[in-house]
């Protein structure tokens, strides 16, 4: 199924709502207004994981979409980089540099993304580096429950494979990834981003705005979704795969 479109941006968008996304990350929380009169009403939580060596726009995007999105629902939103090892700074594929304020918690998320980044470099910081380690994979293995969706993008999606989270089930990745998933028991599907209810993974880079932009509309609805997509100038492509 494709993303459904809306004619007409919300009135809030004309109201100057940026989203950026910051040097530093924390909680990109609802607006002062919402947060007051909320209502009692569960907020999203999004947990975006960072490590050293992980591609820029894959961690950026989607925390931009997620962070956006509170501008368009009624729903607070809450985004943060966490990372299983340390609060500190991380260090991109390009050499941009993150502070990330959160640790590792997945019990205190609603989604978990999984940024890709490095693969092609098997010797440099990236996803190679955290397979080797064993930390994050081990990690990933531990933290489904129930409530919890857990989404990667681009070659992120090869740590949920190291953690045993694709075997068996419908997902993609980067096209120079397939192979590898694939033989690690993926089942891959010709989608840009694949939904298989509480495991959601997207193909490389750019996608990373489809897989939240897809989130956003499954969690919080088609018009926040399309909201985001309007304030951006950015249309959702490529065909999204559900059950």
């Amino acid at each position: 199924m494709s993303l459904n479109r809306r004619d007409v941006l919300r009135a809030s968008t004309a109201l100057g709502a940026t989203g950026a996304v910051s040097g530093v990350a924390g909680i990109a929380g609802a607006p002062a207004a919402s947060a007051a009169g909320g209502g009692g009403v569960k907020p999203l939580r999004v947990h975006i994981v960072m490590f050293d060596g992980v591609e820029e726009l894959d961690f950026a995007a989607p925390y931009e979409v997620f962070s956006a999105a509170r501008f368009f629902t009624e729903r607070p939103v809450e985004v943060r980089y966490v990372s299983t090892s340390r609060p500190g700074t991380v260090r991109a594929s390009y050499g941009t540099r993150v502070g990330v304020e959160h640790g590792w918690d997945p019990r205190q998320a609603d989604v978990v993304v999984v940024p890709g980044g490095g693969y092609a470099r098997r010797e440099d910081p990236g996803v190679w580096a955290e397979i080797r380690s064993g930390v994050l994979p081990q990690a990933l293995r531990e933290a489904p429950r129930p409530g919890l969706t857990i989404g990667a993008l681009c070659t992120g999606v090869m740590l949920l494979s190291a953690a045993g989270l694709t075997r068996g089930r419908p997902c993609t990745t980067h096209h120079r990834a397939r192979p590898d998933l694939e033989r690690q028991g993926g089942v891959l599907k010709g989608a840009r981003v694949v939904d298989d209810g509480d495991l959601v993974t997207a193909g490389g880079i750019t996608s990373g705005l489809e897989l939240a932009l897809w989130l956003v509309r499954r969690e919080l609805g088609a018009d926040a979704a399309t909201g985001v997509e309007e304030m951006m100038e950015y249309e959702a492509r490529g065909t999204v795969w559900s059950r």
